[in-house]
């Protein structure tokens, strides 16, 4: 065995399958199920040679448990709105085949329904790249609620040349209900770790995190979609801000 392919998902059955079918051509499948009412541990019988099941409030808690259970030296963790195509799937075999790393980038293509949006991510609200493929106990997730950092040993590799399909968002109002949740969870965080942080700067982050997505990663080039993505990107710190000081949980 040499590559365990693990996919972490929430109630994902109507996106499951056509991620983990994507899969096949790993060594084995790890599928970790997180609180799941719907038909994602039946759809994961199907595909899965290990399944965990649990409640997890923290993501890093979950992740950190799904690579602990792979059997390979490599894992490649993908999600459950994700899917890896032929070449990418060839790419990752070849370079584990050869590769003295310990972890290699793999670009994303993000899809806002069926729209492909492949500039202007970053700050907070979506990425372009993620280090997806890496060797078992190089890569630890952190115990944030959102956005867990990450801690990785050992030297990373170039970065993969084909890209991970990420179906983000069903449309506009779906992002817009992703950046409620994100600054939610946030919220949580920075009011457990009494680093609110203070009005004003979070206020300026606005305009510095728009101009990061829209100008200088060129969302623009997106159109309107750029726009709301940079839009989301600069509110994420203010919103975060003013749930932690304002709501009461």
């Amino acid at each position: 065995m040499t590559l365990s392919a693990l996919v972490v998902a929430h109630n994902e059955a109507a996106q499951l399958a056509e991620c983990l079918e994507r899969l096949r051509f790993a060594d084995e499948i790890v599928v970790v199920l997180d609180r799941c009412t719907d038909a994602s541990a039946e759809i994961a019988r199907r595909f899965a040679d290990r399944i965990v099941e649990g409640a997890w409030e923290r993501e890093g808690d979950r992740r950190n448990l799904g690579i602990a259970t792979c059997k390979g030296p490599w894992v490649l963790e993908v999600d459950a709105d994700e899917r890896v195509g032929p070449e990418l799937a060839a790419e990752v075999r070849k370079t584990i085949a050869t590769s003295q790393s310990a972890r290699h980038l793999i670009p994303v293509d993000n899809y806002v329904g069926d729209h492909l949006v492949r500039w202007g991510w970053g700050a907070s609200f979506g990425r372009s790249a993620y280090p997806g493929l890496f060797r078992k106990g190089t890569k630890t997730w952190g115990n944030q609620r959102v956005h867990p950092a990450l801690a990785f040993t050992g030297e990373a590799g170039p970065p993969l040349t084909a890209r991970l399909d990420h179906y983000v968002d069903r449309n506009i109002s779906d992002m817009i209900q992703r950046l409620d949740r994100y600054t939610t969870a946030r919220a949580r965080d920075l009011r457990e770790s009494g680093e609110i942080g203070e009005f004003t700067p979070n206020v300026r982050r606005i305009v510095s995190r728009f101009y990061k997505c829209y100008v200088a990663r060129r969302g623009y080039r997106e159109g309107p979609y750029g726009f709301v993505v940079a839009l989301c990107a600069g509110l994420y710190p203010i919103l975060s801000y003013l749930k932690a000081r304002l709501d009461k949980d």
